[in-house]
């Protein structure tokens, strides 16, 4: 779990690297990465038929994934890779709105106080200035938010499709996209660039079909709280990758916007229950 989240942490640093558009970066990791996941499903025989529903699901699923990396892609040069990773894991509480409409119960007072508060945070980091860096960051900041929505419709897809290979779901949406992708990709700039290639089959080999392995391997064997705590591996490595490699500099606003996000989503993750305004106003009138 430790090196898929590390890994997940450069995919920024490699995306950046490549200097491709983002549409051309996601071609190449879906056409790499979905080959290497499915051919790796192929030699474990783990293949399973899928029924009609199913593939709809699948479908679904596949567009929400692949759109969600190009809004993520982009969100790296409109912001930071920094901003754009910490900002992008406020995904847990789209999931929360999500699940609030599918099974139209308004969630409870503290899961909405915390979403208020990670959203707080997220105008923190965009910052106040509408000068040209204010909007790119706004810009970016938006993309990593629509990405983050779009990762947390995907994750709902999947949870219908119960007892399919993860390899399989996953090798599959990535195929899907490539005949799509393929019109919308620059392929005029890659030449015999070995940086833009080297970045291009990391991102496939690497940070997809291996890192996707390891991520199944470790959601079998570890418990749920494991997984969430260790999940934060991925914004540190992040941020320590943007700041080495790109001298991003984070202001203290930025900072304490980084830290209310990531308070918030630590406490939904903990089932922590903040009190109540009018309880907090009798524990100060009681002193």
């Amino acid at each position: 779990m430790v090196v898929a989240m590390s890994l997940s942490g450069t995919i920024g640093l490699f995306v950046l690297m490549s200097g491709q558009s983002a549409q051309t970066v996601v071609f190449f990791r879906c056409l790499i990465g979905g080959l290497s996941l499915l051919g790796w499903l192929s030699w474990q025989g783990g293949w399973r038929r899928l029924a009609s529903r199913e593939i709809g699901w699948l479908i679904l699923g596949a567009i929400a994934l692949i759109s969600n990396w190009l809004c993520l892609f982009s969100a790296y040069r409109s912001s930071s890779i920094s901003i754009a990773t910490v900002i992008y894991h406020v995904q847990p509480f789209f999931l929360i709105i999500l699940a609030g409409i599918a099974q139209k119960e308004v969630p409870s007072w503290s899961k909405l106080s915390l979403l208020a508060l990670a959203f707080l945070g997220v105008a923190m980091i965009s910052g106040i200035n509408f000068g040209d860096g204010g909007r790119m960051m706004l810009g970016g900041a938006l993309l990593a938010l629509v990405a983050a929505f779009l990762y947390a419709v995907a994750t709902l897809t999947t949870k219908k499709l119960v007892g399919v290979p993860p390899a399989q779901i996953a090798g599959l949406q990535l195929i899907l996209g490539v005949p799509v992708l393929a019109l919308l990709a620059d392929f005029s700039s890659l030449g015999l660039v070995w940086q833009s290639w080297t970045s291009l089959l990391l991102l496939g080999l690497v940070h997809t079909g291996l890192m996707y392995n390891l991520l199944y391997s470790a959601f079998q064997r570890l418990p749920a709280g494991m997984i969430a705590s260790l999940s934060f591996v991925y914004p540190v490595v992040a941020i320590l990758a943007d700041v080495t490699f790109f001298h991003t500099t984070i202001n203290s606003m930025q900072m304490l916007g980084i830290l209310l996000i990531a308070v918030a989503v630590v406490a939904n993750q903990r089932g922590w229950n903040l009190p109540r305004w009018h309880t907090l106003l009798q524990l100060w009138s009681s002193k």
